[in-house]
């Protein structure tokens, strides 16, 4: 659904998206790839709530973020995900104006919001390795609603920004969107007017949302290994430490395509193959990988998913 009330000033009320290809014909088999991949998501993410809604041993604050954390990646997924379907089994491209913005501004406000979450998660590991006699205490229920709410703003105020300064750009032509959804390189890329502070704009808003959660996260990873390190014994070290291994792993696939998707084309101010396929990473096998990376990796929620299923 389009968000009511933009206005498009310039000439163009329909944008092309070009897709992963430049192809005009349907592409049937990315077509079937990408749906299971889609309905993986869903049904992964929609497994982790279940079961921390549903086992009282999951009601901790780890717990409490990572439930956030699938209800981002449910959203980002139903984002982009149904537009590049609609492409590669009708090869219609075309989407209007205000949708185009609409799409910008929802995976802005989530994509960001998933990088503070995120951080909190790497907090919320630094408390309990470090602080553990009181963790409870410190990561309290008022604390963990408080964190999660500052994370949403954050996410709400980056959104804003962003569909600010693209809605107040002009687009004369052409209208074709190098990319598999509408996002903020590609569409400063088509502007016909000056974009200067668009871009200023953009540069800083990346480093604030983007470099901030990730400063948040290294210093909690740093203050971990600190404390680790203090551990006599190396399998002390090792089951300490596999604690964050399925943060940790959900952090660097994230952070590292993220990354190289957005500062690559701000450098080259080009959209090519390479900065897609990191994209299609971070935008659609990420929230995929998620709850697979933390069912295979954390005890409590295999446990929890054999109590679900009643195997011994």
């Amino acid at each position: 659904m389009a968000v009511v009330g933009w206005k498009n000033k310039s000439s163009v009320s329909v944008f092309l998206i070009v897709g992963l290809s430049e192809s005009e014909e349907p592409q049937p088999l990315l077509f079937l790839m990408f749906l299971c991949i889609y309905l993986t998501t869903a049904i992964g993410n929609i497994m982790i709530l279940s079961l921390i809604s549903l086992d009282r041993r999951l009601h901790t604050p780890m717990y409490f973020f990572l439930a956030n954390l699938s209800i981002i990646d449910i959203i980002v997924s139903s984002i982009t995900v149904p537009k590049l379907l609609s492409i590669l089994l009708t090869a219609q491209k075309s989407i209007l104006y205000s949708e185009c913005i609409t799409q910008l501004i929802l995976f802005q406000l989530f994509a960001v919001t998933e990088c503070y979450v995120l951080a909190a998660m790497a907090y919320d590991r630094y408390v309990a390795i470090c602080f553990p006699l009181n963790y409870t205490l410190i990561m309290s229920r008022v604390v963990r609603i408080r964190l999660v709410i500052a994370c949403w703003a954050y996410g709400l105020v980056n959104s804003l920004v962003q569909a600010f300064s693209i809605s107040s750009l002009d687009f004369c032509g052409p209208n074709t969107v190098d990319h598999f959804f509408c996002d903020v390189t590609p569409l400063l890329k088509l502007s016909c007017s000056a974009t200067p502070f668009a871009e200023a704009m953009f540069f800083i808003v990346v480093l604030i949302t983007g470099m901030v959660p990730l400063i948040l996260i290294l210093v909690s990873y740093g203050r971990i290994i600190a404390e680790i390190t203090k551990i006599s014994s190396s399998r002390g070290r090792f089951k300490t430490f596999s604690t964050c291994a399925s943060h940790f792993t959900v952090v660097a696939l994230y952070y590292i395509s993220g990354l190289f998707s957005y500062i690559w084309p701000l450098a080259t101010y080009a959209m090519d193959k390479d900065v897609k396929v990191v994209a299609v990473l971070y935008t659609i096998l990420t929230p995929m990988l998620n709850p697979i990376i933390y069912s295979l990796r954390n005890r409590e929620v295999v446990q929890a998913l054999k109590k679900a299923l009643r195997i011994k």
